[in-house]
């Protein structure tokens, strides 16, 4: 019984201890420090060797101007415990201060004691930068270092020439510290990127890149190459990052994994011809099979987006070549996808298109694959108009991948059916949650529309003119693109200067890019630049019109419209691009 009640009173003590110091840190934090000054001296009565509680009192006193009280305690503790770095503390206080030779004094002790043990560097030098005196702490990592020559400190000293703006010094440090222990390099890589991704040191990127060709040419060894393609990789210019990848490949020809993440990185970011590049020279190096399907289905989907409507049926007969060639098996699975999709969207036959699906949904597949199955077979029947019938398939999607990327694309793909068959309410609820997806382009996809909704009926209650926009938007969809074309310009004839009509333009404009007419494409996202300017579509209008400028070289232009996106809408989702396309105009990618 008495052991029982000693564990209990343990407990409670533990508990009440464990309370005093938050309340101890509370009253720190919210600059209470009378009140935190109490606190901790009576945490140190049950714990006085704590480092972290003797620490907070000092701060506390010295918040206070208590000087005196504060070089009194440090003194003691440092004649007491006879730790180093509490000179360091020492000449901080005198700093605090403004005693500069007494603080330098007690700096250069510091230093001094790592000539006498050189381990003594590891918490000298963390109280220096600690305290943000990096050249006192740069002073003893090359102290220790210069006496004792097995020790490394090339990453800490690196870290602070960064931070102290020796940005050359802190590139070749951190070049020689990856180099000399390359499992270092990713850790190297982060810190690295922390500053290619600041704007106000657009010279940075400059010396890093001369600084790793100029090592890539002294040196063979194929780490730089990677090295190299890491960086043109954080640079998006995977053309470049491509030819590191292939010197690195023709030594040591062991793996295509890097290579095909290169091509699918380009084809995110719309480098298309970069990827096209990367899956030509997979298709040309391999006897993979499951290489070859994916080399050859990025391929047949870039052919297939370019391809004028009189090439179809000559892609429709290389496809089914294709899955002929590799035949009816869960590996050749989006092959099979790809023809189904392209039958029914291009070819414009849905009942081909659905038995390749059935048949396919009869192979032995994992529940992914089955998903990936099931959406296309949505897809179909929603390109028949079976409405019903699509939002089962999503539904068994979603329910089958809950909190999943792929359950997120079918519930986007669910409402965008509420809201084809003009749904609006329940279309709303849908898009209102998924605007806070994780997936980035599900969330934009869904803030779009639920405005467009949203906004529209606000401005019309009777939403005709939605349910009119929502029939273009479904053309669309089942790619009739000339027919939505005759919908949307039916709808700004009927709703001119009304809340609909920008986002109309901007449909026009999509289709008139689509269909190659670019002329037309610019005048409607002229329209919308002159005459909506405070509506949420301008920037798409000024980065659409952007691009069709940048593609027709008319590089003045496009530079101006990318500025404008730039200087005056950094909440849009086309800001990054822009940036970077910009820059590119400008000549940056060439320094």
């Amino acid at each position: 019984m008495k052991k029982i009640l000693l564990i209990i009173n343990l407990f409670f003590s533990l508990i009440a201890f464990s309370q005093n110091e938050q309340l101890a840190l509370n009253y720190f934090d919210k600059g209470e420090f009378e009140k935190a000054i109490i606190s901790y001296e009576d945490l140190l009565k049950n714990q006085p060797a704590n480092s972290f509680y003797f620490q907070k009192l000092v701060e506390s006193h010295q918040q206070m101007q208590h000087f005196d009280v504060s070089e009194k305690l440090l003194q003691d503790r440092l004649d007491k415990y006879k730790q180093p770095a509490l000179l360091v503390e020492l000449g901080y206080n005198f700093q605090l201060r403004k005693e500069a030779s007494k603080s330098k004094k007690y700096y250069d002790q510091a230093v001094e004691k790592i000539k006498e043990n050189p381990s003594n560097v590891y918490t000298i030098a963390n109280a220096f930068e600690k305290k943000t005196l990096l050249d006192y702490a740069l002073q003893s990592y090359k102290l220790a270092v210069s006496i004792e020559p097995k020790m490394n400190f090339n990453y800490q000293m690196a870290v602070l020439y960064g931070q102290s703006g020796k940005t050359d010094l802190m590139i070749e440090t951190f070049l020689d510290e990856s180099f000399a222990n390359p499992n270092s390099t990713i850790m190297i890589q982060n810190q690295l990127s922390r500053f290619m991704n600041d704007e106000a040191e657009e010279s940075f990127n400059t010396s890093l890149r001369k600084s790793l060709l100029l090592r890539a040419q002294k040196n063979q060894d194929i780490f730089w190459n990677q090295f190299l393609s890491w960086f043109f990789v954080q640079q998006k210019e995977y053309s470049k990052a491509f030819i590191q990848e292939k010197a690195i490949y023709r030594r040591d020809p062991e793996s295509f994994s890097n290579i095909v993440n290169l091509a699918q990185l380009a084809l995110e970011e719309n480098e298309e011809e970069t990827a096209q590049e990367i899956f030509g020279f997979v298709l040309e190096n391999t006897q993979d099979q499951d290489l070859q399907i994916l080399a050859n289905y990025y391929l047949m989907e870039a052919k297939i987006k370019k391809a004028p409507e009189k090439n179809y049926p000559a892609l429709k007969a290389e496809l089914d070549l294709l899955v002929k060639k590799f035949g009816i098996t869960p590996y050749s699975l989006q092959l099979q996808i790809l023809q189904a999709h392209y039958t029914t969207f291009n070819m414009k036959n849905p009942e081909e298109g659905k038995t390749i699906l059935k048949r396919t949904l009869e192979l032995p597949l994992n529940k992914y694959q089955t998903a990936d199955v099931k959406m296309e077979l949505a897809d179909i029947l929603l390109y028949e108009e079976k409405f019903n019938q699509a939002l089962i398939y999503y539904s068994q999607i979603e329910e089958d991948l809950k909190n999943d990327p792929v359950g997120h694309e079918a519930s986007l793909k669910a409402a965008k059916t509420s809201y084809f068959k003009t749904d609006f309410e329940w279309a709303l609820k849908q898009f209102k949650e998924l605007k806070s997806a994780s997936t980035q382009l599900i969330a934009n996809d869904a803030l779009e529309l639920f405005l467009l909704i949203n906004d529209n009926t606000v401005a019309d209650s009777t939403q005709v003119g939605l349910k009119k926009f929502a029939r273009g938007d479904y053309l669309l969809y089942q790619n009739k693109n000339k027919e939505a074309l005759e919908q949307f310009k039916a709808i700004l004839k009927e709703y001119k200067g009304q809340e609909i009509e920008d986002e109309t333009l901007l449909r026009i404009g999509q289709i008139y890019e689509k269909l190659g007419d670019y002329t037309s494409a610019l005048s409607n996202y002229q329209t919308i630049i002159e005459n909506h300017k405070e509506g949420i579509y301008i920037d798409e209008a000024l980065y659409f019109s952007a691009e069709i400028y940048s593609d027709l070289k008319d590089i003045e232009k496009a530079k101006s419209l990318y500025e404008q996106v730039l200087f005056n809408h950094e909440d849009s989702i086309y800001f990054i691009d822009a940036r970077k396309k910009f820059r590119q105009l400008r000549g940056d990618a060439n320094l």
